[in-house]
């Protein structure tokens, strides 16, 4: 499928094509009363219904702070 940039469609384009993503509802696009395009907006899915399908992870990370201080025994000099 080939891919255009929102940015090289003239502004009344832009402005539809904006319309259409803010209300959901697809634009038609019609010739002598004959529809031949349809532009839709992609659902997007909430961070929730991203992170919902997600994998879980079964490795187990390194220790990052092994070796160091704790923070209560560290005195900033001023």
């Amino acid at each position: 499928m080939k891919q255009i940039p929102l940015a090289e469609f003239p502004e009344s384009i832009k402005n539809l094509i904006n319309q259409a993503q803010k209300t959901g509802e697809p634009l038609t696009i019609i010739e002598n009363g004959i529809p031949f395009a349809i532009i839709s907006p992609v659902k997007k899915k909430s961070l929730l219904q991203t992170l919902s399908n997600l994998e879980p992870l079964d490795e187990d990370f390194p220790d990052i702070d092994e070796g160091l201080l704790p923070l209560d025994d560290i005195e900033l000099s001023k």
